[in-house]
């Protein structure tokens, strides 16, 4: 089953987004869940205490910050692709430009390793990278993640 499809949509894509560190990395991709009637400034806490128990960056340029949310009924999720890659503190040292963000309902266990897994194996194709590091929209970026 591809979990990534079912969390995923375009309106949740945001392609070279400006950030100047991972801070204002993580506050952009927390706007984009504001029009799901999520506060930014409580997604945003969520990603960053995850990030204090150790960062999300899982090498070749790419982070998948995530967090439990509160009042969450399902897994929702964000990509961003940020204009200029940003220090992240990833297990290679490599400065991050691609960013999956995953919130999940307080109670999320199995589902929630379920599409880190998922996200990780898609993240792990150089040729997946490479093409949603030139995908020209969303609709293009959004296909390439779920692998439609």
């Amino acid at each position: 089953m591809n979990r990534i499809a079912s969390i995923l949509d375009v309106e949740h894509i945001a392609l070279d987004l400006p950030a100047a560190n991972k801070a204002q990395a993580l506050e952009a991709a927390a706007r984009l869940f504001a029009r799901d009637g999520l506060d930014p400034a409580k997604v945003q806490a969520a990603l960053a205490e995850r990030e204090r128990l150790g960062s999300t960056g899982i090498g070749e340029g790419v982070a998948i910050p995530h967090g439990r949310l509160k009042g969450l009924a399902s897994p929702r999720s964000a990509f961003v692709r940020l204009t200029e890659p940003v220090a992240f503190d990833a297990s290679d040292g490599r400065p991050v430009r691609l960013m999956f963000v995953l919130l999940v309902p307080e109670q999320a266990t199995e589902e929630h390793l379920q599409i880190l897994s998922e996200l990780a194996e898609r993240f792990s194709d150089p040729d997946v990278r490479q093409a949603l590091l030139s995908a020209p929209d969303p609709e293009s970026a959004l296909n390439l993640l779920t692998g439609g």
